[in-house]
């Protein structure tokens, strides 16, 4: 890691402890190496820098959308993270090959496949780009479910610490069983990819996905050791 790298590194998990109490008894679930697709709920910005910092120093990078790199100080800070801009909205040919490119180098690759923030910490209804790309590379996948960030701008203006809780799932690889993929079967793969999602957070959280009684696993092939 080079210098400016650890000083941000270094800042960033400063001012996080700090701002935060952190509860992430399980993240250690996520494997120490080869490439390994991990996918989260997007319910602000804290999280983004919070995991950065606790997967350190495992090589990672994530999808953002483009917009974010209007913002000088962004822009700087998510290209020294290596962080790749994403068009959303179509297909992103450029963003995909870089992300492949990534997981073939063996890192980790972040992603939220609900497509934006969800400001009141309850899941929306997933969107299934991440589907291409996971049967594409053929990496693992791995559910990675965190909550009371979505109170984090409230409390700094109250001077009080966020309770932030971390939670990791077993990892899968996605099994097509010969079935065509079209739009219909990613979607429905993606439904049951935010159903494991959905079984680590508190029930308040589960928003779309609150009915885990419709979870199946038809298209996924679940790791337990």
């Amino acid at each position: 890691m080079d210098s400016v790298r650890w000083f941000v590194y270094r800042s960033i998990r400063l001012g996080i402890g700090i701002l935060c109490r952190i509860n992430s008894r399980d993240l250690n679930k996520i494997p120490n190496k080869g490439q390994m697709i991990v996918y989260s709920n997007h319910t602000g910005s804290i999280e983004v820098p919070l995991v950065f910092v606790l997967l350190q120093p495992r090589p990672l990078t994530g999808l953002a959308k483009v917009e974010t790199w209007d913002n000088a100080f962004m822009a700087w800070l998510f290209n020294l993270w290596g962080i790749i801009p994403i068009r959303r909205g179509d297909a992103d040919m450029d963003a995909m090959r870089k992300a492949l490119d990534s997981l073939k180098a063996g890192n980790i690759l972040g992603m939220a496949p609900e497509g934006t923030r969800n400001k009141s910490g309850r899941l929306l209804r997933a969107h299934p780009g991440i589907v291409a790309l996971a049967l594409h590379s053929g990496a693992p996948l791995i559910p990675l479910a965190h909550w009371g960030g979505e109170s984090f701008k409230t409390n700094v203006k109250k001077f009080k610490r966020t309770d932030f809780y971390i939670r990791v799932g077993d990892p899968f690889v996605l099994q097509t069983n010969g079935e065509k993929i079209n739009k219909i079967t990613r979607q429905k793969i993606v439904d049951e990819m935010m159903y494991q999602l959905a079984t680590l957070l508190p029930a308040e959280y589960r928003g779309e996905y609150s009915d885990l009684s419709q979870a199946t696993t038809e298209f996924l092939k679940i790791s337990t050791e």
